[in-house]
């Protein structure tokens, strides 16, 4: 019986393929034919498929790809062949494909499940991905998960790239790559080739043969890597098929001879599988004899192979155990029953950390520390780890005397400590330093006191603590990478928030500008007064004939001739007929014109006159920008109490010595300053060591307070760590202002040669990568402060405006109501005291007509003393409250 063969021509598959057949020799009667074909033509593939087909087949073996794979399966369903591939599974109920490989879906979501991803990238090809993102996206939906899918046949090498400097930007470390191992090894290698850190990237590549790739380069740059693993490469019987195919020859093989790949191995166990069930078909004494010709093939309807039904049933029953592990296929044709190994790139090489079966889904058999051999053996010893008592590295409890042990500490230190002995897998106690020191060398004994002493004379295993990494503790003990980065900083006491002053609405503008508003504002109310005057338009005259026009003509008094008038109304009748000019624009008038536009609220008049106009446009545009300017600084000098702090950094502080500033004496940070060649440093160690009194304290304590009770005129440096804690710390007076001055770190320090070194140092990586370390920054110093976010007064309690801010508008407003009263009042009394003179005038000129002419009307040019009240004012017939009784008494006798 023949067994067929689709394979591109020198593929990997092929070549198993060949290999696989001879290694069943006990099966004659199965003899292959392979075509070797384009899997990507539907033409080509088609074309073999039939003429194999007709010809008279058992079963095929080949590959596909996504523009061939509905193809095959239509032809497979319709003609009852069986097709066994290695390629890539797909989502089908067409019992006649038997899939090789198992699929990835379920594998990869217990994997997402155990890391706990819930925002990641998923990288795939459209041959082998689109059914695991179909999974993924239908998860992402139920469980808002923040998904990124990436096509990565559309990427070109340019594309790819400026995606990985994207996702390097998006902080995207969580990445899924589900392609082919050829493709996979090329992506691996490209973003290798980028040179980037990859500490804090997670990849989980979707392929199963994580053993296969060649990821010498990529494991440079210490990325997390998980994949899976189909083939036990531990497997003795897998050893000996391998030694088999690297010893195998054929003259057929031109390319040259590489370790076998899991598709290989795949292969190998679908010709096992083809050729078990033929032994069982040939026991079971079924014929499975055939005969056709190649019009069978696409014949309308399909004349389907009638012993098919019995191949793919003596198919599906296999059951073995071969390369790819336990092979076993349902009723769909996909593979059931297998388990998978989860592996890890670790810094040593690929490690198994635990496997995936359909039974108990992932299990993880991986323990989270390094196992090295000096290590291994000493995890029943308690170990001792020498601390110091600062806060808040290490304090005691406030209750510590109810506990016992390492309970009674507490501290970011402390929590350190457990985080590490759970990563390495050890049993510690914690001590606490004899002397009470950090650890210095004595110049006189050369011996080492404090921690770095017990470390160095064996009373201690491990120091957690605040211990900074120099140059002469790392020539007699080991320290990790550091736990925590820091420099020297500036301590200052806070300065009081500025309190706005009365006219502090007047900020905004600086006294110079008002000042030029003022003088602008008079020079343009004095150009607008002496247009008006030059200008011919701005002149209004005025006819007494207008004044008759507007009256009713039963009131109007026509004089026939000029001797019927008295000599008095003739004067004023020649005034009338001459015409009046009046002009608006006085200088009180220009004066009120300006001050209405600069404030925004017009006026009744408006020049007439072209230069006048002028004049006004160009005021109302400097009154526009001016205004908008104001109003912009406005909000912010109104609504910001701001804090004036007279230092901002160690220049400030070396070009100026009101304010004295000192170190520890003895400290790490007093030697910084006496080695420092930087010119800065060198003069602020200059006044240091000349200033009197000595600048330098005793202890971190002493230097608080004296910052504390020298009303902002003294300034210690000290590490930041400790400044941002002090600045947490009640009463919330003190800062850190500016950056720090140096770099440098604290290191958990064992002894020399310590088989703790390694895997204490791989812990704290481990615990910085995964944001532990910041959360516990975060816990002892933020969480647990005194003073709020930020330090000091919590920020912004109210946003709303105090009356101190705007007290100067309300003091204007009542000075200028009080102003308007008092100029009102001298008005009153002015124009009374004039009003009263003019009366007394009118009087005394009436009294004399009324002596001279007699008590005739006639004489007195009217009747009934019309023209004697017609010659008084209307508001001398009303009265005036300046005026005494006597002089209406008088009017009524003079009438």
């Amino acid at each position: 019986k023949f067994l067929r063969g689709l394979f591109p021509t020198g593929s990997h598959e092929y070549e198993v393929f060949r290999f696989a057949l001879a290694q069943h020799q006990d099966v004659p009667k199965l003899v292959p034919q392979v075509d070797m074909v384009d899997t990507g033509s539907s033409f080509a593939m088609t074309y073999a498929f039939c003429s194999q087909f007709s010809k008279g087949v058992y079963a095929i073996m080949g590959l596909y790809d996504r523009r061939t794979v509905n193809m095959l399966m239509s032809f497979c369903g319709s003609l009852h062949v069986c097709f066994v591939t290695p390629s890539f599974p797909v989502q089908t109920n067409n019992q006649f494909v038997l899939q090789l490989r198992p699929q990835l879906q379920e594998p990869l979501m217990a994997l997402l499940e155990h890391f706990y991803w819930t925002r990641f990238v998923y990288m795939y090809s459209s041959d082998s991905g689109l059914s695991v993102l179909q999974r993924i996206l239908d998860t992402a939906a139920e469980r808002s998960w923040q998904v990124t899918s990436v096509n990565l046949d559309t990427l070109t090498e340019s594309a790819f790239i400026k995606l990985l400097t994207d996702l390097d930007y998006k902080k995207d470390y969580e990445i899924i790559i589900d392609c082919e191992l050829d493709r996979l090894n090329s992506i691996l290698n490209l973003i290798a080739a980028q040179r980037r850190s990859l500490k804090n990237y997670h990849y989980i590549l979707a392929n199963l043969g994580f053993m296969d790739l060649n990821i010498t380069e990529f494991q440079k740059l210490a990325p997390n890597v998980t994949g899976f693993q189909l083939v036990n490469q531990s497997d003795p019987d897998v050893d000996k098929i391998n030694q088999d195919w690297l010893d195998f020859d054929s003259k057929d093989l031109k390319v040259a001879r590489r370790r076998l790949r899991y598709t290989g191995a795949l292969t190998y166990d679908g010709v096992g599988v083809m050729a078990t069930a033929f032994q069982n078909l040939r026991r079971q004494r079924i014929d499975i004899s055939r005969r056709g010709n190649a019009g069978e093939c696409l014949a309308n309807p399909p004349a389907p192979w009638g012993q098919g039904i019995d191949i793919q049933r003596a198919l599906q029953q296999v059951r073995l155990q071969g390369l790819t592990g336990h092979v076993q296929f349902d009723e769909r044709g996909h593979r059931t029953n297998y388990t998978l190994t989860v592996m890890e790139l670790s810094h040593t090489g690929p490690r198994k950390i635990g496997y995936w079966n359909e039974k108990k889904g992932y299990v993880n058999t991986a323990v989270y520390r390094p196992v090295l051999e000096e290590f291994y053996g000493l995890q029943n010893r308690t170990y001792i780890v020498t601390t110091i008592l600062e806060a808040p590295y290490m304090m005691l409890k406030k209750n510590h005397e109810q506990f016992v042990g390492n309970d009674r500490y507490e501290g970011y230190c402390a929590e350190l400590a457990s985080e590490i002995a759970k990563h390495v897998g050890f049993s510690y106690r914690l001590e606490l330093v004899a002397d009470g020191k950090y650890g210095a060398k004595d110049p006189d004994t050369k011996m080492w006191n404090g921690m770095v002493g017990e470390l160095v004379y064996g009373k201690a295993d491990m120091a957690v603590a605040p211990l900074t990494i120099t140059l002469v503790r790392e020539q007699v003990i080991d320290f990790t990478k550091p736990f925590m980065s820091l420099g020297i900083s500036i301590m200052i006491k806070k300065p009081t928030k500025s309190k706005p002053g009365v006219f502090s609405f007047l900020d905004p503008l600086a006294y110079e500008i008002w000042m030029c508003i003022v003088f602008a504002y008079i020079g343009v109310s004095v150009v607008l007064f002496l247009v008006s005057r030059f200008s011919p338009y701005e002149w209004q005259g005025e006819d007494s004939d207008d004044e008759d026009e507007t009256l009713p003509d039963s009131r109007r008094v026509l004089p026939t001739s000029s001797s019927e008038l008295s000599p008095s109304s003739q004067n004023q009748q020649k005034e009338k007929e001459s015409p009046e000019h009046t002009n608006d624009f006085g200088i009180f008038n220009s004066l009120w014109f300006s001050l209405g536009a600069f404030m925004q609220q017009g006026c009744d008049i408006s020049p007439r006159s072209l230069s006048g106009r002028i004049v006004g446009g160009v005021w109302w545009f400097f009154t526009l920008i001016i205004i908008s300017s104001y109003t912009a600084n406005l909000a912010a000098f109104l609504t910001v109490e701001r804090m004036v702090s007279p230092i901002e950094s160690a220049e400030d502080l070396a070009k100026q010595t009101e304010i004295a500033y000192g170190t520890l004496d003895g400290g790490s940070t007093k030697e910084f300053f006496r080695r420092s060649k930087i010119a800065v440093f060198e003069k602020m160690w200059s006044y240091m060591r000349s200033a009197d009194p000595s600048v330098f304290v005793k202890s971190t304590s002493e230097g608080v307070i004296r910052v504390r009770k020298s009303k902002g005129k003294y300034a210690y440096l000290l590490e930041s760590s400790m400044n941002e804690y002090i600045e947490q710390r009640k009463p919330c007076d003190t800062m850190k202002v500016g950056g720090n001055l140096d770099s440098k770190g604290y290191g958990v320090a064992t002894p020399k040669g310590s088989p703790l070194r390694n895997p204490v140092n791989l812990a704290v990586l481990k615990l910085n990568e995964q944001g532990l370390l910041d959360k516990l920054k975060n816990r002892w110093w933020y969480d647990k402060g005194e003073c709020g976010i930020g330090g000091g007064d919590s920020k912004d309690k109210t946003s709303a405006l105090s009356l101190s801010n705007v007290a100067g508008v309300f003091y204007i407003l009542i000075g200028g109501l009080g102003l308007a009263m008092l100029v009102a009042l001298v008005e009153f009394c002015y124009k009374s005291r004039i009003e009263s003179r003019r009366m007394k005038e009118l009087i005394d000129a009436a009294m004399m007509s009324s002596s001279l002419g007699g008590m005739g009307a006639s004489g007195l040019g009217g009747e009934n003393g019309r023209v004697v009240a017609h010659d008084f004012p209307k508001a001398g017939t009303q009265g005036l409250p300046c005026m005494g009784k006597a002089a209406s008494l008088g009017l009524s006798t003079g009438m």
